[in-house]
């Protein structure tokens, strides 16, 4: 795949990740409420994957494994939908890419995306958190599926281990950097208002047991940041992603 083609695949990923604004279309299918009403969450990134760290995806380079199947959990320190509290709660993501292909080609092809609410949350906050986590994550799968489950995170000295009920569990762990204290990424290509720079780190395990999937893995990627970010961020960061796609399309 040449610089170019890399390029125009990674733009058209997150183009249909976000969408432009209000009406616009994640994936084929209409967002009806994360563009219209606005949102605002801070909190913690908790992420892992079955790619050896650091993940390739995240530079349009294909996984290495045949797919790259994880996912990402948000912990919401505060936050708001609206007028709806979300203070406290958590939502997640996990998904699979298909085999031999890259993350960001096979965007809303991939082989599944399961989405986990935090039990806690009522039904106005299900359905903020539900908005929020396709805006950061797009619609990546037509085989979609929402659970209600309760969502756990404990720490333990420098070890992470987050709990999607009886789904799937992850712990990891930040690295080393050469010159000392955690080893940092900052904006990758597929860098989003979230993902703009974060700690790369280790998995000690990663599992999973649903949408068919048996996973038992360690030392994998495992990626860890804070944010605070708002609908309004994403929505113009996808705007200079379609202007960026437009260009290309020129040349």
């Amino acid at each position: 795949m040449n610089h170019l083609r890399r390029i125009f695949l990674l733009v058209s990923f997150v183009f249909l990740s976000f969408g432009v604004a209000s009406g616009s279309q994640y994936g084929g299918q209409k967002q009806e409420g994360a563009q219209k009403t606005p949102w605002n969450i801070s909190g913690e990134l908790e992420e892992a994957c079955s790619c050896a760290a650091a993940c390739p995806c995240w530079f349009a380079s294909k996984p290495t494994r045949m797919t790259c199947g994880g996912g990402e959990v948000l912990f919401i320190r505060k936050g708001s939908y609206g007028n709806v509290p979300l203070d406290g709660l958590a939502v997640g993501m996990i998904g699979q890419s298909p085999e031999g292909q890259t993350m960001m080609e096979s965007f809303g092809k991939w082989n599944f995306q399961y989405l986990y609410i935090d039990e806690k949350a009522n039904p106005e906050q299900r359905k903020a958190l539900q908005e929020i986590i396709l805006a950061v994550s797009g619609t990546a799968s037509p085989k979609r599926e929402v659970r209600y489950v309760p969502i756990t995170r404990t720490i333990e000295g420098s070890e992470h281990r987050i709990s999607l009920g009886p789904h799937g569990t992850f712990s990891g762990h930040l690295v080393e950097g050469g010159l000392g204290g955690p080893a940092k990424i900052m904006n990758p290509p597929g860098a989003d208002p979230i993902r703009k720079e974060y700690h790369q780190g280790l998995t000690t395990k990663l599992a999973y047991t649903d949408a068919g999937q048996k996973w038992d893995l360690s030392n994998t990627n495992y990626m860890h940041t804070n944010f605070n970010v708002t609908s309004e961020d994403y929505a113009k960061h996808a705007a200079g992603l379609a202007q960026k796609m437009e260009a290309m399309k020129k040349k």
